[in-house]
């Protein structure tokens, strides 16, 4: 059965919020910028063919390091959106966008000896380093946090959101993988209730404990199943694995939606139950 598109620009648009069916959406953070930096290692290799065995090995050697550098920064660019996408994040383990612009130069270094520039291929190395953070910056160094948490339930929330969104991924990755254009949707849908739920745990982590079996083992589930579906549909194309897939994912999506709702009802709850006290406590103090 056809889909219907909706959304916040359709003709019958959502009632959700402007933009959120837009926010929810996932962007290679990388683009082009960080894929055009492959084409110096390309030329690189390209014009190293013309020259003498030690030109061939500089010039080969100095478009692999290239290559490594463009592959960190796309790597680098995609740890820092989704750092700034979440609300609490751990700053990345691996400093992929410092390590991008130390092997720009070293890269740049390398392909100026194959021109017989000299020392002045450390010159030209140390501008490439230099010009590289001036565009791309630097990896965050400090973990996101939210204000009035304390550290251990920061670190708690972080791991279990690393988790799931580990989670996600694979699910993402391996569903794209298959001519099911329509499970492609479906999926994404999915992933849009799990995120709500994520989001919220992260607005207040003590709701932690009530989704730390749904952002762990449902998702390891909903992974482990994911795998399985790809690999028999990309074989045998079997509509009936295909039909109760698809009745896990609404199973999955509905579930994560009314626990989610249930959260957000408990701390509605326990906002009211806070206003209560405080106003009583006023007017026993006469204020």
């Amino acid at each position: 059965m056809a889909k219907k598109f909706g959304g916040q620009f359709s003709p019958n648009g959502s009632d959700g919020k402007p933009g959120q069916e837009l926010s929810e959406r996932r962007v290679d953070a990388s683009g082009a910028r960080a894929n055009v930096l492959f084409v110096p290692a390309i030329v690189l290799a390209f014009t190293s063919l013309r020259g003498g065995p030690v030109d061939l090995a500089l010039g080969l050697t100095g478009a692999a390091v290239l290559v490594l550098a463009a592959h960190m920064l796309r790597e680098g660019l995609r740890a820092e959106a989704d750092y700034h996408w979440r609300k609490m994040a751990r700053r990345p383990a691996l400093p992929r966008k410092i390590l991008a612009t130390a092997l720009t130069g070293i890269g740049i270094t390398i392909a100026a000896i194959t021109k017989e520039a000299g020392f002045a291929s450390l010159l030209y190395g140390a501008v490439a380093a230099g010009l590289h953070v001036a565009t791309f910056g630097i990896d965050p160094l400090k973990d996101k946090t939210v204000e009035g948490i304390d550290q251990f339930q920061q670190d708690r929330v972080a791991r279990v959101v690393d988790q799931a969104e580990e989670h996600l991924s694979v699910i993402w990755n391996h569903i794209i993988s298959t001519d099911a254009r329509a499970l492609h949707a479906r999926v994404e849908d999915f992933q849009k209730q799990a995120r709500r739920m994520i989001r919220t745990v992260e607005e207040d982590p003590r709701d932690l404990t009530g989704a730390r079996k749904f952002l762990g083992v449902y998702l390891q589930g909903a992974e482990d199943a994911t795998v399985k579906f790809v690999e028999i549909w990309n074989r045998d194309k079997d509509h009936d694995a295909r039909a109760k897939y698809e009745e896990l994912l609404s199973d999955l999506e509905n579930n994560f939606a009314a626990k989610t709702d249930k959260l957000l009802l408990n701390e509605r709850s326990d906002m009211e139950i806070e206003i209560k006290v405080l106003r009583d406590r006023l007017q026993r103090d006469g204020v």
